[in-house]
């Protein structure tokens, strides 16, 4: 656990950020992750009072204030309708309520863990995110940046066409996924993304045509296993995860295919 001997209730971003360039300090989120060590911290930063606890909706986008819960998140009605419920199953195995009540989006993507559901769905949406400093970067070049003392404020999806599907494979329903998979169709193609490789959501690099074949998605499927990185840990090995991965694909596409051709 934890130690903090001050609380600060912060007045506006600069001061955030000021405040938190020294490493004695941190931003408050949920605490669910900050808890679990045993810092001594000198001054907690909250980003209760700055606005960043909506999501807006815009003709563009969706625009994720980073103190939103995952609980919003899972049950916003705009975001659940234009990607077909994508959000709500890729965070109703987290945990559970309470968790998902407190826990932020803001947390859970700057903290960019390897088996994050968040980051597998929102990779594949396109999103980007707004920093104070930086300004705005695309969540694959995000994920690959090392930690720094900046302050994620928002988190934005393109309000693009598609059809999508988010799978996961656990152990049991409230543990941290073996594997997760995202996959949605745009006009413009493919995307497909897979994490809790166990390393970091990863975008597949594959084009696939509009329409494939089971021919095409054979290839786009050995393409996965000679390309794709996969790794060992408690919940499953490299092997494990390289089947689950082409079996989560096939049903994912298969899916969308499906409904198509129903339309």
């Amino acid at each position: 656990m934890f130690t903090a001997k001050h609380y600060l209730l912060a007045e506006s971003i600069q001061q955030a950020y000021e405040l938190n360039q020294s490493k004695r300090n941190a931003i408050l989120g949920g605490l669910f992750w900050l808890r679990m060590g045993n810092k001594k911290i000198h001054t907690l930063i909250d980003l209760s009072n700055l606005g960043f606890n909506q999501i807006e909706e815009t003709q563009q986008e969706f625009i994720i204030g980073s103190m939103c819960t995952l609980r919003d998140f899972e049950l916003h009605e705009g975001l659940n309708t234009f990607f077909q419920q994508a959000p709500f199953k890729s965070v109703e195995h987290i945990v559970g309520t309470q968790f998902r009540n407190t826990a932020t989006m803001g947390g859970s993507v700057y903290s960019r863990f390897g088996f994050s559901d968040i980051l597998t769905l929102l990779l594949c949406l396109n999103a980007s995110v707004q920093l104070y400093q930086k300004g705005m970067l695309s969540l694959e070049e995000y994920i690959q940046q090392p930690y720094d003392r900046d302050i994620l404020m928002k988190i934005q999806i393109p309000k693009q066409t598609c059809q999508v599907r988010y799978l996961t494979q656990r152990l049991s329903a409230t543990d941290f996924p073996v594997l997760t998979c995202t996959v949605a169709r745009f006009e413009t193609g493919w995307r497909i993304v897979l994490g809790a490789r166990p390393q970091k959501a990863t975008l597949v690099r594959y084009d696939l045509p509009q329409f494939p074949t089971q021919q095409d998605i054979n290839g786009l499927l050995e393409f996965v296993q000679k390309q794709v990185v996969f790794g060992d840990n408690m919940r499953g090995s490299a092997a494990y995860r390289t089947h689950l991965a082409i079996v989560l694909i096939e049903r994912a596409i298969g899916s969308i295919l499906e409904d198509s051709h129903a339309d």
